[in-house]
């Protein structure tokens, strides 16, 4: 299991991970939601420091969301771009072809630019609270990212999306991602101060946008591929800011 958690924690992030251990890559999408937890954690704690330094909230937001891509390695953003191109293809059997072109196109470009002002924009209107949504919106992002990998077939016969698609076991790792998220969540009620309908707000946001995505992509390209799950994680996390910047929800 070690092994198997390193090379999910090499794969999903650009972090640093032990080089001399042999990794096993074949069930790394269990550990999807648990590394989003960390990422998270990662993100809420620069955010908290910038905050004490009184960096300006459109500056600490827009840092924040450069430091998201940067510890991911822009590898679920390159899924979205991907995405996007082969979405505005109008023949669904060339899709495939054009998301493995390794040039963005003008689509893809577009797709980026969006979900970063959506992402900086929203977060920029969170000045309470946005610490526990920065550790909860990566791990959503990802359990919907395994919940897609679950219900519907993967189109390629090799990619890097491949081997999340085999040997999952449905049961034990979606109700295992929900099982640490719904720890940290308590955890977080009884620790900070934060409301509960702000918790629950969060956490019904990103289980309402699990499904509905990852069933769009799926939709529109009979399937996924590594970079529609990319995309279902990039959406997810760009949705749920953007629900969550209303202000009715820091009273509820």
């Amino acid at each position: 299991m070690l092994k198997s958690l390193l090379a999910g924690w090499a794969f999903y992030t650009c972090l640093p991970a032990p080089s001399q251990m042999e990794l096993d890559f074949s069930r790394i999408a269990r550990w999807a939601t648990p590394i989003g937890l960390i990422l998270g954690g990662v993100l809420a704690g620069s955010d908290w420091l910038l905050g004490r330094l009184e960096m300006p909230l459109l500056v600490r937001s827009t840092l924040v969301v450069m430091l998201w891509i940067w510890v991911t390695g822009g590898l679920h953003l390159d899924g979205a771009m991907d995405s996007a191109d082969g979405l505005a293809v109008t023949e669904p059997q060339r899709r495939l072809a054009v998301m493995a072109d390794s040039n963005t196109g003008a689509f893809g470009a577009l797709a980026a630019i969006g979900i970063l002002l959506l992402k900086v924009a929203a977060l920029s209107g969170i000045a309470e609270g946005r610490w526990m949504l920065l550790v909860m919106l990566p791990a959503w992002g990802r359990w919907a990212h395994l919940w897609a990998i679950v219900l519907y077939p993967y189109l390629k016969a090799e990619g890097k999306g491949a081997m999340h698609s085999k040997g999952v076991e449905p049961g034990p790792d979606l109700a295992g991602g929900l099982v640490a998220m719904s720890m940290v969540a308590a955890g977080v009620y009884y620790l900070a101060p934060l409301s509960v309908g702000w918790i629950l707000a969060i956490q019904g946001i990103g289980l309402l946008l699990s499904y509905p995505i990852g069933q769009y992509f799926a939709w529109r390209f009979g399937g996924h591929t590594g970079d529609t799950y990319g995309a279902t994680v990039e959406w997810v996390e760009a949705i749920g800011l953007c629900m969550l910047c209303l202000p009715y929800w820091q009273s509820f």
